[in-house]
């Protein structure tokens, strides 16, 4: 038997281009001869469709996608993702299933019966779970299907549920798992993807066939990866991050592998490729094409610049450099080198007049007052404004350019820095973004090395430096991904050798600032846990305050 798998880059709620991408793909594998052809979960529709699924006209649709699967069945098996209709009155009106269709039939649906609601996860507010399960029977062999988290309940110290779907099926004797999915990517999760599905085989002796979607939705990125894990824990085949792919695989090979393929797991390389696909499919599922971004001479701005270019094209993304009168010289000079480095359109508009003009107007309402930091942000906020004119007048989205350590403590000013339609490294530390940095010049200069090594600033007063308001971001960095990726308490990060004091600070300027993020552009998220949909804190609260 042969089976291909169809890793696709869908785009949610496009069901014609859906249809047609999943109808290529039944072709090029019939051309191949395979028997199964097995698409992500809920390729249909786009995963997460959240609350589209409220609309019936939007199910009905998916319904029509799963009849024109239909139609092209014949001389192949199409598994397929999909939202199916509860008949049931009591429970959710829908179920997340898998569909099995053959010989313009179909011949089996399994719907999902683990529904995450953990971090970016919500199903449990659209879908029933399971109730039945059975296995389809198909040339000769005895098929289980499953839904992604279906198997991610086994060898848990701390298990989300008390059911596990696939000892339901082993009942049946299958021969071998499907399991289509949509688990998206974190810079940790290709290695824990492999691991929880060679925990199901060395448990159920079968081998196993994933699909996983690949492209990015709006904040969350999915990287492919679908695999195929033979009987004895070997990784058969790992398919290519954040590329679409398709391939036939003979399930006898795959029965008797010995021999273990997968891809190197390089941190930055992945949070490099996933930042710039989720860059490029934001622009073009939207139908976007051109990109505006403040270039300071910094750090953030300069990596920002250069992961649009590699996402868009040079000739798509423009840079404006706004210095002020506290611009230093090497920090307009550095922004040009990056500029001319990458082939890119950049414009100046020094902003000292603007600023003035605004201090002047304001002068009688502050008389007495000292400068502040209410001065550096109404020049953060004449720069914002000057981009969104920009983007306003020639259609260029702007892109924040904040890294994660910022975003967190709240060293962003709102309708200034913290403006844009996307932001690209917000899920990214500051010490992560030297890394990217240096990842970026691994074959050539591409951020000039001065930016890299400056001391940061964001220059918005004489000789400011970063480290006058924060403290030094291996330390800050460190802090933070106890808290925010960990959920450590205080005194869980104090004993781990870090300052009373410092971390009091620290955590307090985190939840002070959640007002900020709540009103920042959606963040592209690479790590296991990003600021959005996967992080629902309150704004008005008093712990750690």
């Amino acid at each position: 038997m042969k089976i291909a798998l169809a890793q696709i880059n869908v785009i949610i709620g496009d069901f014609e281009y859906n249809t047609r991408k999943m109808l290529q793909a039944v072709a090029d594998a019939k051309k191949q001869n395979a028997d199964i052809i097995i698409f992500p979960e809920l390729a249909t529709t786009g995963y997460p469709p959240r609350d589209f699924l409220e609309f019936e006209d939007f199910v009905e649709q998916a319904e029509n996608v799963v009849e024109t699967l239909k139609k092209a069945s014949k001389d192949i098996a199409i598994v397929v993702g999909t939202p199916t209709v509860n008949p049931v009155i009591e429970g959710k009106d829908l179920y997340n299933s898998v569909v099995f269709l053959h010989d313009e039939k179909e011949i089996y649906r399994q719907h999902k019966t683990l529904l995450p609601t953990y971090d970016i996860f919500d199903e449990a507010r659209y879908f029933e779970e399971a109730s039945a399960w059975h296995i389809v029977e198909y040339k000769g062999k005895k098929i289980a299907l499953t839904v992604c988290e279906d198997l991610w309940n086994l060898g848990n110290e701390n298990p989300l549920y008390t059911i596990n779907p696939m000892d339901k099926l082993m009942a049946f004797n299958p021969d071998f798992i499907i399991n289509v999915s949509a688990s998206p990517f974190d810079y940790t999760h290709a290695e824990d993807r492999i691991r929880v599905l060679q925990e199901n085989v060395a448990q159920y002796k079968i081998p196993i066939f994933y699909v996983n979607h690949v492209g990015a939705q709006t904040d969350i990125i999915f990287d492919g990866g679908s695999l195929a894990i033979a009987p004895n824990e070997t990784v058969h085949l790992e398919m290519p991050y954040f590329q679409e792919d398709l391939q036939v695989l003979d399930l006898e090979e795959v029965t008797n592998n010995t021999i273990t393929h997968f891809q190197e797991k390089n941190k930055i390389a992945l949070i490099h490729d996933a930042l710039v696909l989720g860059i490029k499919d934001y622009f073009g599922k939207i139908g976007f094409k051109t990109a505006i971004i403040g270039l300071s001479g910094g750090l953030d701005s300069a990596v920002t610049t250069a992961l649009a270019v590699s996402a868009l094209g040079k000739e798509n993304v423009r840079v404006l450099l706004m210095p002020s009168q506290f611009s230093s010289d090497h920090s307009i000079k550095d922004a040009e080198d990056l500029a001319k480095n990458l082939g890119i359109r950049y414009d100046i508009v020094p902003i000292q007049n603007i600023f003035d003009s605004y201090l002047q107007e304001l002068n009688p309402l502050f008389e007495g007052s000292a400068f502040n930091v209410t001065e550096e942000n109404i020049q953060a906020r004449v720069r914002g404004n000057l981009l969104m004119a920009l983007s306003n007048k020639f259609g260029n989205i702007l892109l924040n350019t904040s890294n994660k350590s910022e975003m967190s403590v709240g060293y962003g000013t709102l309708y200034g820095d913290l403006a844009g339609g996307i932001s690209v490294i917000a899920d990214v530390y500051k010490t992560e973004v030297y890394e990217l940095a240096e990842y970026m010049n691994r074959d050539a200069e591409i951020i000039p090395i001065n930016t890299i090594t400056k001391p940061p600033s964001a220059e918005l007063r004489p000789n400011q430096k970063d480290s006058d308001s924060l403290p030094d971001y291996d330390i800050l960095d460190e802090v933070l991904r106890h808290y925010i990726e960990e959920r450590k308490s205080p005194k869980e990060i104090i004993a781990a050798g870090f300052d009373k004091t410092l971390v009091e600070r620290v955590l307090k300027m985190v939840n002070r600032n959640e007002f900020k993020r709540y009103q920042t552009a959606p963040v592209l998220r690479v790590s296991p846990k990003a600021f959005g949909m996967g992080r629902r804190m309150p704004i008005v609260a008093k712990y750690l305050e």
